[in-house]
């Protein structure tokens, strides 16, 4: 948009450049050296160069709105990597909270399962730990994960 732009802006200059410097007369329109038919009064004159301002005028439009298209995507693109940097920034953050939560825990471990050797017999079923001997309907399971039972 902003090439067509720019060559829209480059005719309309060189037409117009032409107008002026080889028009001699009052009502004579020559442009590269050649002669406009139709154009014998000063008011065709006129409307030629009215028309060719409005074509420098379409080419000037089109070449600052892709321009301000373009830097509005640049800006866009720039957000949208500092929001991605933040919200990477929030997830480590996070992820160091857990992990020192992680530390926590396991370091107090030793002591629940310490606690726990006198409670009834144990057994793991698929990593979830189940009171008394089996698994049927009222059993017992106890509120700890696995995740945390691993000692690393």
């Amino acid at each position: 948009m902003v090439f067509v732009g720019f060559l829209l802006v480059a005719a309309a200059i060189a037409v117009g450049a032409g107008v002026v410097m080889d028009n001699t007369g009052p009502a004579n329109l020559v442009v590269f050296g050649q002669s406009v038919p139709g154009l014998e009064s000063e008011w065709q004159l006129f409307l030629s160069g009215a028309g060719v301002s409005l074509v420098f005028l379409v080419g000037m439009t089109l070449t600052l709105k892709g321009a301000a298209r373009r830097i509005r995507t640049r800006r866009d693109l720039r957000e949208l990597r500092e929001e991605h940097e933040e919200s990477l920034t929030t997830l480590e953050m996070e992820k160091r909270r857990l992990e020192r939560e992680l530390a926590r825990v396991r370091q107090s471990s030793p002591r629940r399962d310490a606690a726990r050797q006198g409670t009834p017999r144990e057994t793991a079923v698929q990593g979830v730990r189940v009171a008394g001997g089996r698994s049927g309907s009222g059993s017992q399971v106890a509120a700890t994960s696995p995740f945390f039972d691993r000692a690393e």
